[in-house]
């Protein structure tokens, strides 16, 4: 394999987001561009218990527990804003001890 086929594989390649790890991204996008985004993600919090959110340069996977918290948030003061916020829990797989 020669040193240019190397460097392409791992550009390839995405970084997992994992556990015990922090990170935050923030982006600003047209209204059409985060609506589709709220579709996809309302389609994998409607159809199972994890979802994922990837970019080309990272890859977020996260199961999720209940309850779901939503919450809006509207200033109609000045300049009006709506802030809309979703946080998801994370999934335990513990089990509760046995009572004998």
């Amino acid at each position: 394999m020669s040193e240019s086929d190397s460097t392409s594989d791992e550009s390839n390649e995405r970084t997992l987001i994992r556990s015990g790890r922090e990170f935050e991204q923030e982006y600003r996008l047209d209204a059409s561009e985060a609506g589709e985004f709220l579709i996809a993600l309302g389609e994998q919090l409607r159809d199972g218990d994890e979802l994922t959110i990837t970019t080309d340069e990272w890859e977020l996977p996260f199961a999720f527990g209940e309850p779901v918290e939503l919450e809006l948030d509207f200033d109609g003061v000045g300049d009006p804003e709506l802030e809309i916020e979703l946080e998801l829990p994370g999934r335990t797989d513990e089990e509760a001890p046995n009572v004998e």
